[in-house]
């Protein structure tokens, strides 16, 4: 087999940067693509991660190239990341989708990299795009090449890859965190594209006012490929209309060349959790600003207003509680009213029950006293009831002395019998702890009389004698 350093494998997406558009001439590929990065000091925004100083490019500079998965959101550089590792160390770099590809191509590839290092003595990095959508018996196929060194994974995945990959693929590899991009980050970026018109192709005479910049950059979302698309597209548009004379252009070019936005959010991905973990947060936290903000989010972004509604009921138990049982009244009526009115009308209810749950006392006491009952009974504390405790209402019951025994507390002062309702093994425990804040400051006070009440009448021995035995005496 003859082996050349310009081979490219069957699924090889080698690098067309060098094809830039000739004179007058429609860029031959996207502006995205024409400016990726060559080494890693071109690289922006990714410092934490792949900068001078981490472990990643230490292990590179020692030659020692692990398997890796980047995780992070749309446009943060994971494809740009793999090219660096396999120029910088000299392997062959095959690519391909998980979206497009399955188990037949894996093979393919996986033959191809065994050929080129016996033959060749060159190893192949192997770059799996969305690795997360391959099932787990599809992600079995790279185990055995990748423990024999065969190839180099590199997977890159925007879902947290602990719930998408197969544990045993996972633990062959490193999970490479990565950030979406910083309005600092986005804008050095629309600068390089700039500034470097021979790379980029971009018309000369062109440059954004600070409004224009920021508005460039604000649409992007920490997304790089999206914020160089936007940048070609306004730049473009500016050229169709014989505009570019204006050369410096403002906010309101950039809205007008690009129009509205779509916020990134995939209801069944890593975005549908991540932002209603910051709203139900910002409930918790008492910050009601945030939370109007992250529910706005999630509405504009398309998201579900009954499940909204459903995870405000589940704040105002969970985290307020008792301690102002009007935050459940009010995320139920809040559910109710988005139900009869639909949007666009019913989404301001929810925001009154956000604001309201945001800004309520907070307690957790009942939750963790439920969770702590449920605990017990997990590790086995699973008695019988006691039989004054149980239902007497037939017969054969009555036979059995179901319900004999049973105090009525309304026949005793103050409806206080002193009767132990838990059962003996666990009698006096206690789950439920009222904090001292809001109305649960009254729920403590009031326990804490029960609790004495109870406590005088056993020393008085005159725990469990009705009212009229009471006054007999």
């Amino acid at each position: 087999m003859a082996c050349s350093d310009d081979q490219a494998g069957l699924f090889d997406f080698s690098d067309r940067s060098d094809e830039s558009n000739v004179a007058g001439a429609e860029p031959i590929v996207p502006l995205a693509e024409r400016l990726r990065p060559a080494t890693f000091d071109e690289l922006i925004g990714q410092d934490e991660a792949v900068g001078p100083g981490s472990l990643l490019r230490d292990l590179i500079e020692t030659d020692h190239i692990p398997s890796v998965v980047f995780w992070g959101p749309p446009g943060c550089g994971k494809t740009s990341l793999a090219r660096l590792l396999a120029s910088k160390t000299g392997l062959r770099f095959i690519a391909f989708s998980a979206v497009t590809s399955g188990v037949k191509e894996v093979r393919g590839v996986i033959a191809e990299a065994k050929l080129e290092r016996r033959h060749c003595g060159v190893g192949t990095l192997l770059f799996v795009d969305e690795i997360h959508r391959f099932n787990r018996s599809q992600q079995d196929a790279f185990l055995p090449h990748v423990e024999d060194g065969t190839v180099v994974l590199v997977g890159a995945t925007t879902e947290n890859p602990a719930f998408e990959l197969n544990p045993a693929l996972l633990s062959r590899c490193r999970v490479v965190v990565l950030e979406a991009l910083g309005e600092d980050s986005l804008e050095l970026i629309a600068r390089r594209a700039l500034n470097d018109r021979e790379s980029s192709g971009l018309p000369s005479g062109i440059d954004f006012d600070e409004g224009g910049m920021k508005a460039l950059v604000a649409g992007a979302y920490g997304d790089g490929r999206t914020l160089l698309n936007r940048l070609e597209a306004v730049v473009r548009r500016e050229s169709e209309l014989g505009a570019l004379a204006r050369s410096v252009l403002d906010a309101e070019a950039v809205t007008t060349a690009l129009g509205g936005a779509g916020l990134r959010y995939d209801r069944s991905g890593e975005s549908h959790f991540n932002v209603m973990s910051a709203f139900h947060k910002s409930l918790r936290g008492g910050d009601p600003q945030a939370a109007l903000y992250w529910l706005a989010r999630m509405l504009e972004s398309g998201e579900d207003p009954r499940w909204v509604a459903r995870r405000i009921v589940r704040a105002a138990s969970e985290d307020v509680g008792l301690a102002d049982p009007q935050a459940l009244t009010q995320a139920i009526a809040a559910e109710e009213a988005f139900r009869r009115l639909g949007s666009p009308e019913g989404e301001l209810a929810l925001a009154q029950a956000a604001v309201y749950i945001a800004t309520a006392p907070k307690s957790n006491a009942v939750y963790a006293a439920f969770n702590a009952a449920r605990d017990a009974i997990k590790k086995g504390e699973v008695y019988d009831v006691p039989n004054y405790l149980k239902n007497s209402t037939n017969r054969v019951a009555r036979q059995l002395d179901f319900g004999k025994g049973y105090e009525y507390p309304h026949d005793f002062d103050q409806a206080v019998s002193g009767q132990n309702y838990l059962p003996k093994a666990m009698a006096g425990r206690r789950f439920y702890q009222p904090s001292p804040y809001g109305f649960e400051k009254d729920i403590g006070r009031r326990m804490a009389y029960w609790d004495g009440l109870i406590a005088k009448l056993g020393a008085a021995g005159t725990l469990g004698k009705t009212k009229a035995q009471n006054g007999r005496e």
